[in-house]
């Protein structure tokens, strides 16, 4: 199955993209992780892509594609994929459909999460990460704590608050969504494919629904 996940900062695209990809034995393509992986290994899109990280601008559309391009086609993929992240836009979208193409595949179903506004800046404000880049564990202040204020639990490191988590830049985040990524709905179930999913409530739960959901596409 090729899944991808749409929802706005702070849904829990990324807790259950990771809960499914377990489940399914399938990769979880992350946009972030995916950028991060391929300036490591130095492949041809992450050294085009290092060069407007290292002045602070985003990413064009072409390098992520190019990036995308090189993991979909590894044998890993094969059976299928999770993508997080991306696209952004629909003319992310229109090049990722070109991409698929290229490798006979087709998105089986889009997972909408949808979260009310003021949860997800509850959400996102009180996110904490791991400071080790070796470890990134994740944690919340409210729903999921580290046993020590403060320091991870897994390596024993600082935890950071990300600079763009702060409730000043929630809104605008947001907003950016809306703008930006929400069309993508529009253009996916025009499709047939899109699914809405409640994201609120007990990640369990809500991956409960996510399984019953997808079942009836697979």
């Amino acid at each position: 199955m090729q899944i991808l996940f749409l929802g706005a900062p702070g849904a829990g695209k990324g807790t259950q993209c990771k809960m499914l990809a377990r489940h399914m034995d399938l990769p979880h393509l992350s946009s972030g992780d995916l950028l991060r992986e391929a300036v490591r290994n130095q492949t041809p899109a992450g050294q085009a892509a290092k060069s407007f990280m290292d002045r602070g601008v985003l990413v064009p559309d072409n390098i992520l594609i190019d990036m995308f391009r090189e993991k979909l086609h590894l044998p890993e993929c094969g059976r299928g994929f999770i993508l997080d992240g991306f696209p952004r836009n629909v003319a992310q979208a229109k090049a990722l459909d070109e991409l698929l193409e290229e490798i006979n595949r087709k998105l089986t179903i889009v997972v909408n999460l949808q979260v009310d506004e003021k949860i997800l800046t509850e959400r996102i404000c009180g996110r904490r990460i791991c400071s080790s880049k070796a470890c990134n564990t994740p944690y919340h202040l409210k729903f999921a704590p580290p046993a020590a204020e403060n320091v991870c639990d897994q390596c024993g490191s600082p935890l950071m608050h990300r600079s763009d988590d702060r409730e000043d830049l929630v809104a605008q985040r947001v907003k950016t969504y809306l703008q930006e990524t929400e069309p993508l709905i529009e253009y996916y179930d025009k499709r047939l494919i899109l699914r809405t999913v409640d994201g609120e409530g007990d990640p369990d739960e809500i991956f409960a629904d996510l399984l019953r959901t997808i079942k009836v596409l697979a």
